[in-house]
């Protein structure tokens, strides 16, 4: 299960900003008319080796202030209820406010650690003025400036200390695969499920955000026992009901975190969305096995080249990562579902694959002799031995002479000639360069 940080505070006190810092790209759309946060932000941070969630909690619906601090007071209480830990933001240039106060006064009843963060502390003024904020009665406090980055190291170094070291598989039921079903709300999930177990197992509905919580279900098919964890859609735009869109997003990145094989579900008509390549690309990072199923495929119109065109357009999008299995479907009809999990099962088994080292070494070197790295700076890049490392996923180290001076086109074609040679469709492939 992975550890989930979310970002809490008042509108534009700069929680998009210390979110790109986290993930340290520039993810959140970043602007200083507050509540411009729309959009549900989340990835993963990387520290001292470990990795985190983040979630960003901008985009307050704005209303009379009784509303807006309602709806804030929403989202802390589930932020409290589902993360492992709360980065509660606050901004210097403004001092101490009421909505801070009220924020602090739900924290404080939480047992979930809180990391009170001052931000925008870039000069000594700001430092003394800044201390008025111990006044909140938080223990962990600490002086950062996003914008510059000034302070967030011994923040993250504070935040990593709580994560737990990875924990080894258990046997019995909890080593069973694991199949995670995810995708926006309304595309099919639930009526897939549904379809799979011959029951209605959850509530299926025309209305987006239905399922709320992510559901387990054991499931036997032909002898293979699996789970398969039906989780909350993610929603695109925040609408109504905020703080249900809130709780949906952090409980689909922990069924993520669980999972072994992510089953993507998308509507046909639709297509793939910009926020269906952000789960895909989160699950991915995170090393777990992918399938993309396109469901409410009966009601597209079809010619003979319909599914092959469509499924070109669909890998253009997934790139550069697109060597996914990709399956018509439709969960009302029960047409290719037994399909769609036969495959995420092929998938799980290609996830776990070891290649032995004499015929990686024998295949890869081959492939390495037949299109040699380019000279880079004048030297001639030499690889002497490849080996798969043992880790959950799979993962290979290249041994050569200047392993910094290998550039991603090349890292680009290993990878492909070690999918051509051995089965990892639908799965993240790593590799690592090392001095020999």
């Amino acid at each position: 299960m992975g550890f989930t940080v979310a970002i809490v505070g008042r509108p534009n006190v700069g929680k998009s900003t210390l979110f790109n810092r986290l993930l340290e790209q520039r993810k959140a759309i970043v602007d200083d008319v507050s509540g411009v946060t729309r959009d549900r932000q989340y990835g993963v941070s990387d520290w001292n080796g470990k990795s985190f969630n983040v979630i960003d909690t901008g985009g307050f619906v704005h209303g009379s202030e009784d509303v807006f601090e309602k709806e804030i007071a929403k989202q802390v209480l589930i932020a409290v209820e589902e993360a492992d830990a709360i980065l509660f933001l606050v901004d210097a240039a403004t001092g101490v406010t009421h909505l801070d106060e009220e924020m602090a006064d739900v924290l404080r009843k939480s047992v979930k650690p809180v990391f009170l963060t001052v931000n925008k502390v870039d000069n000594p003024e700001r430092m003394l003025d800044a201390t008025e904020f111990y006044s909140l009665g938080f223990e962990r406090v600490f002086f950062i400036a996003s914008i510059s980055g000034s302070g967030t190291g011994e923040l993250l170094d504070a935040l990593t200390e709580l994560i737990p070291e990875d924990k080894k598989e258990v046997e019995g039921k909890e080593a069973l695969p694991k199949f995670a079903i995810i995708g926006q709300p309304n595309v099919g999930k639930s009526s897939l499920l549904n379809a799979l177990v011959g029951q209605e197992r959850t509530i299926v509905s025309n209305i987006a955000g239905t399922t709320r919580d992510s559901i387990h279900t054991y499931y036997n098919l032909f002898q293979k026992e699996f789970i398969l964890i039906d989780t909350a859609g993610i929603r695109r735009k925040s609408r109504v009901h905020e703080d249900l869109e809130f709780y949906s997003v952090i409980r689909a990145i922990k069924a993520v975190d669980e999972a072994d094989v992510c089953l993507l579900v998308i509507d046909a008509e639709k297509g793939v969305t910009a926020q269906d390549l952000n789960i895909f690309s989160l699950a991915a990072r995170k090393g777990k096995g992918l399938l993309l199923l396109v469901n409410k495929w009966d009601l597209i119109e079809k010619d003979t080249n319909t599914a092959r065109d469509y499924e070109q357009e669909l890998k253009k999008r997934l790139a550069p990562f697109n060597d996914v299995p990709i399956i018509f479907i439709s969960a009302l009809k029960k047409t290719r579902i037994f399909k769609a999990m036969e495959t995420a099962l092929e998938v799980y088994e290609n996830r776990k694959r070891k290649v032995p080292t004499a015929q990686l070494n024998d295949i890869m070197l081959k492939a390495i002799q037949a299109h040699h790295a380019p000279v880079v700076r004048g030297h001639s890049i030499k690889i002497k031995f490849v080996t798969q490392l043992p880790t959950e996923v799979p993962s290979f180290a290249f041994f050569c002479n200047f392993p910094d001076d290998i550039k991603a086109p090349y890292k680009n074609y290993l990878e492909n000639q070690l999918r051509k040679n051995f089965n990892f469709r639908g799965v993240p492939v790593r590799l690592f360069f090392r001095k020999k």
